[in-house]
């Protein structure tokens, strides 16, 4: 009898226990996951940065980047990107000290920072393209505008996503899932900048030199 009893005492607990572990797996195989896409990701921006740099002298009669990029709109951008990469790590620290109100709050200042530098890219987009400079112009403006035009497709879908995962965060709060949908998410984040470092030196600051 006793022995029935312990035993009905321990299936559950053994099963808790098989399910935790299972659980802690599937959120390991998930990190990977997001590792291996980051890695591909680097691929592909790494053919990209190439790719414009053996383009960047085929002009084709049309005109230079140096002739029209605006630097102080660009700089702008710049600032803005970094800031978020600055408040994304706030909402990290947050998540650690498990204030909800604080994480969502500076996940919302990312997502503005974000749509601002969003905003900025577009106009310079319009501006180029109203001073004869589209996609079609040149090879130099077809490389120019899928580099950029990738980074900031990448930025647009990190927004969406924080958003998701703002709607999440006001559903179920702070735990072992979206806790690391924040870490993953602000990682991507932080990648976005440092690829934009390298589009601010390689595309605009060596061509406007």
């Amino acid at each position: 009898m006793a022995n029935s009893v312990n035993r009905a005492i321990a299936e559950p607990a053994r099963h808790d226990e098989h399910h935790h572990e299972e659980h802690h797996d599937l959120e390991g195989l998930r990190m990977m996951g997001f590792w291996i896409f980051l890695i591909t990701d680097c691929i592909l921006f790494g053919t990209l940065f190439a790719t414009y740099v053996v383009l960047s002298g085929s002009y084709a009669g049309g005109p230079a980047g140096a002739e029209l990029f605006e630097m102080p709109g660009i700089i702008a951008e710049t600032f803005i990107l970094l800031t978020s990469s600055f408040t994304s790590g706030l909402a990290v620290l947050s998540m650690n000290r498990g204030d909800r109100k604080g994480l969502i709050g500076w996940l919302i200042v990312t997502v503005l920072l974000g749509a601002a530098f969003i905003t900025l890219e577009v106009t310079e987009f319009m501006t180029l393209v109203h001073e004869g400079a589209s996609i079609s112009t040149s090879a130099f403006w077809s490389a120019f505008y899928t580099l950029v035009g990738t980074h900031g497709l990448h930025v647009s879908i990190g927004l969406v996503w924080m958003i998701a995962i703002m709607i999440q965060l006001g559903r179920h709060g702070i735990n072992s899932v979206t806790r690391r949908k924040v870490n993953i998410v602000s990682l991507y984040w932080h990648f976005l900048d440092v690829v934009w470092i390298f589009v601010f030196t390689i595309v605009y600051m060596m061509g406007v030199m």
